[in-house]
């Protein structure tokens, strides 16, 4: 019998009248069961973090950066099994599972280390206007209030520990809703924080059906919103509470840029090979995988057969093997998704270089060529193990590409110009431009968000904190400056 999973409420474990599984995407086995709170536990979870905020705010750094320090150095004892948990509820191979951790640890020692150096405040004198003669301006950051953190099934601990860490270290309490299908590693998040001396009610983990979220959502003691997930959601979210600060990291449709000068047969076997790798890392369930390839015509018939062999060589199977390179998607229901928008392709005149087929809720890594503009998978996020290969004449062409989309999350550039890197960083329309790689690459301490439909804010720990925080400005008057 599979023990039921209690949550964290305001710091300690409770549990509620009701519980879910948690379910295998691989096998269907089920990987445990989680409570779920009730309305009175959501209340109290909400009404302790309102009270506490001063306190929180006032919390010395040192305190905050030992106890992020201390989830830091957990994590990597703890790597194997949290890494298991991860692949068993999301379907991830281990390999991935493994670094998905080691971000995880990444990220809660830069929030450490942020913790002790953010907002020392910065002085300005006044006296450069004959008005503020004797005045000086300091000026530091404060907390909005109460962050409520919405993470996504894709990358179950990371993204949790990017709504987490950075609240932290800014001194903000955070209430986390981890997604439905995938909430176990949340709440060995709540483990280890449980571990610390933060004060109570500084943090939650509260696993809510999403059918009871949008009463949090409209809550006014939650000032702070920051939401991972799907355009559609994330954007209903914002236009419910308009007067509340949103930072929303939403789809993508990652385009990797191959340009003329990348025409070696090294360059062109490096591209493939980092191509394929990350349009199916993760099953594709990433937003920042590659889904468009964008090939200049003089690289195009070389580079083309490099991918379609380098995609048939990711090993698909059980995440569990070590040797996986491929899991399933987090469900079914989104196999069959991707399975249609693949067959919609084809049907309107794609053509089918590899893969294309399903077996429950794993696709299998596919390859699609002349690809129609107006079919779903061109404009939308597929959020599967899909890419599309498009010929372009001339960078011009290429970035015009690009840029003919609703997303502007990351995108890739394979070139050796420096000239044409910063043309790309002036041209292209999104939010981070990755030079002689695939548009997946991100380092977890740098600003990481998007341009148009892909989102509004920044994520990265510092950038984050910036988002959770504001600027007061006190003023000293009468001084001999």
């Amino acid at each position: 019998m599979t023990s039921t999973h209690a949550f964290w409420l305001a710091g300690r474990q409770a549990t509620g009248e009701t519980a879910f599984d948690v379910t295998s995407p691989w096998d269907g086995r089920v990987v445990g069961a989680v409570s779920v709170p009730t309305d009175a536990q959501v209340e109290e979870a909400v009404a302790a973090a309102y009270a506490v905020r001063d306190e929180f705010a006032a919390t010395p750094a040192h305190v905050r950066a030992a106890a992020l320090d201390h989830v830091s150095r957990r994590l990597v004892e703890r790597t194997e099994e949290i890494a298991q948990l991860i692949s068993a509820e999301n379907g991830k191979p281990m390999k991935w599972a493994r670094g998905e951790v080691g971000r995880a640890v990444s990220v809660f020692r830069f929030a450490s280390e942020e913790a002790r150096r953010f907002n020392g405040g910065e002085a300005q004198r006044l006296d450069t206007d004959a008005g503020g003669q004797g005045r000086l301006a300091f000026t530091r950051r404060f907390p909005k209030g109460v962050v409520l953190g919405i993470a996504p099934f894709n990358f179950p601990l990371n993204l949790c520990a990017h709504k987490v860490a950075p609240a932290i270290a800014a001194g903000a309490p955070i209430i986390l809703k981890p997604a439905p299908a995938t909430p176990l590693s949340a709440l060995i998040l709540g483990e280890l924080l449980a571990e610390t001396e933060l004060p109570a009610g500084s943090w939650s983990v509260l696993p809510v059906p999403n059918d009871r979220m949008p009463a949090l959502v409209q809550d006014e003691r939650l000032p702070v919103i920051s939401f991972t997930g799907s355009e559609k959601v994330g954007y209903a979210i914002m236009d419910s509470v308009p007067r509340k600060h949103c930072t929303l990291e939403l789809g993508g449709n990652g385009a990797a840029v191959v340009l003329a000068d990348f025409a070696s047969d090294e360059g062109l076997d490096r591209a493939a090979t980092r191509i394929a790798t990350f349009s199916n890392y993760q099953g594709g369930q990433s937003c920042i995988s590659v889904q468009r390839v964008i090939a200049d015509a003089s690289v195009y018939d070389r580079l083309l057969p490099r991918i379609v062999a380098a995609v048939e060589a990711q090993v698909t199977g059980d995440p569990s093997d070590d040797a996986t390179d491929v899991g399933p998607l987090v469900s079914e229901d989104a196999a069959k998704r991707v399975e249609s928008w693949v067959d919609e392709a084809v049907e309107a005149g794609a053509s089918l270089l590899t893969g294309g087929k399903r077996d429950g809720a794993s696709y299998a890594p596919t390859v699609l060529a002349d690809v129609p503009a107006d079919v779903t998978i061109s404009c939308e996020e597929v959020f599967g193990p899909v890419l599309t290969v498009q010929k372009v004449n001339g960078e011009e062409e290429a970035f015009a590409a690009v840029n003919d989309s609703k997303y502007g999350l990351q995108a890739g550039v394979f070139t050796h110009d420096l000239q044409t890197a910063f043309r790309a960083h002036r041209a292209l329309e999104v939010g981070g431009v990755v030079v002689g790689d695939v548009p997946s690459y991100r380092a977890d301490q740098m600003p990481y968000g998007g341009a148009k439909q892909s989102g509004v804010g920044r994520e990265g720990v510092r950038f984050a904190m910036e988002d959770y925080t504001y600027e007061r400005v006190m003023v000293l008057t009468g001084l001999a400056l």
